[in-house]
């Protein structure tokens, strides 16, 4: 509930000072976020703000989890009609719910036929949490077929990653990051992953053997430094995956669903994946939800009764969220508007980087654009934002992250791009 005083309305849930929450923080949690010393009081559309009623332009958004802007009130309305309703609950997965049925069949259509070598079956989709749980969905679903179909001795499946990657911290995952401080101390680790350099087809080429059964890749790298690959690259991709028989997996959590300027960012390249993980703002950023999408037959073959499962995914509140999102971004045209003014925002961008001694490079598609800084400081770059009103983050060190929700205005860009030019030009 929102506390009220006698003299005026308090954004948030509590009336406390920012430096007692801060301490709750400290005191009872863990410390594995390097925090900016701002405590959010609301979200709504593309602002937040903070007790004192300052507002920060966010250019984060949570990591393209706020596609659709913070609070969407179509979402918002979802939700609260299914919590009123008494239809938003968990409910054992022993029975059916309607909006899981519902979720299901509007997340298959949405995506193009996948793995269609195995033919034109549609798609099935295995809905999680958090987008890691639904990588090692992917993960289970490579090995499977490596072990069903190529004929691979159970625990010697390998899978294709790539270095500077990041798709979540869970073990399994961590296993294969080339970022030590995700994996040191957490050992023994899974082992069954080969990395490569990213972008790089011949030396992918030179890491398919005999037990290759799948290749894990984000079509853009958001936390590796917001890369975008060269052309053909997945394509490349595509050719050797069928050539030898493997999975083609995208992890499109961070880009996909308009953040790139197509509702899936393999669309850029035309490339169809045999497999597809999404998250983050399949729900508006409102509630945990995420899929694996694949080919029927694949899905059927590999995933039976007791092989699989979660209490809370595809939980009927969480599909109603979906289901409310997925309408946002095609009746709104999200993937459209990111491609418009991402392409507006990015050039403004490169003409302050032509300006300014500190920048390397301006890279990205869509509302998904990096501005790698010179000095690899990109973290002091973003502090002096924050004290202008705009928060940002980096990427790899090196790199500021520039994501904003894909709702942004023109107003809006202009008051981005105002507060870049004083901190990278003076």
């Amino acid at each position: 509930m929102l506390d009220y005083n006698a003299s005026h309305f308090t954004f948030g849930m509590s009336t406390m000072p920012d430096s007692t929450i801060i301490g709750f923080e400290e005191a009872f949690g863990a410390h594995h976020y390097e925090r900016i010393g701002v405590v959010v009081r609301q979200a709504k559309n593309c602002w937040l703000t903070d007790m004192n009623g300052r507002q920060y332009f966010d250019c984060l958004a949570a990591y393209s989890a706020a596609n659709p802007g913070h609070h969407h009130p179509r979402i918002v309305s979802a939700l609260v009609g299914a919590l009123q309703g008494n239809y938003a609950s968990v409910i054992s997965n022993v029975v059916y719910t309607d909006p899981l049925g519902l979720f299901l069949r509007k997340m298959a259509e949405l995506v193009p036929q996948l793995a269609p070598r195995f033919g034109a079956n549609g798609n099935k989709v295995l809905p999680k949490n958090g987008g890691v749980e639904s990588v090692e969905t992917a993960i289970k679903m490579a090995r499977f077929h490596g072990w069903k179909n190529k004929g691979i001795a159970d625990g010697k499946q390998e899978i294709i990653v790539f270095d500077n990657n990041f798709h979540g911290r869970m073990i399994t995952v961590v296993s294969f990051s080339s970022t030590p401080k995700y994996r040191n101390g957490f050992g023994p680790l899974t082992p069954g992953f080969v990395s490569v350099p990213y972008s790089d087809l011949d030396a992918v080429r030179a890491a398919i053997g005999p037990n290759t059964c799948g290749i894990l890749v984000e079509p853009m790298q958001g936390e590796g430094g917001m890369r975008v690959p060269a052309p053909g690259f997945l394509q490349g991709l595509r050719e050797l995956s069928d050539q030898h028989n493997l999975m083609l997996l995208f992890d499109e959590i961070q880009v996909g669903l308009g953040r790139s300027g197509k509702t899936f960012c393999f669309e850029h390249e035309q490339v169809v994946p045999d497999g597809l993980i999404l998250g983050k703002a399949l729900s508006g950023g409102l509630v945990p939800l995420s899929v694996f999408v694949t080919n029927a037959e694949l899905m059927d073959q590999a995933f039976n009764i007791g092989s699989d499962g979660s209490t809370f995914g595809g939980y009927p509140l969480a599909c109603v969220a979906g289901i409310a999102a997925l309408e946002v971004l095609q009746e709104e045209d999200l993937a459209q508007r990111s491609a418009i003014q991402g392409d507006k925002l990015k050039k403004r961008i490169e003409e302050i980087a032509r300006r300014s001694s500190h920048v390397k490079e301006v890279r990205g598609r869509g509302l998904f654009i990096g501005i790698e800084v010179r000095e690899g400081n990109a973290m002091d770059f973003c502090r002096q934002l924050l004290d202008l009103g705009v928060l940002a983050n980096d990427s790899h060190g090196h790199t500021i992250r520039i994501s904003p929700p894909l709702t942004i205005s023109d107003q809006e860009i202009d008051f981005i791009t105002e507060r870049l030019e004083k901190v990278l030009v003076g």
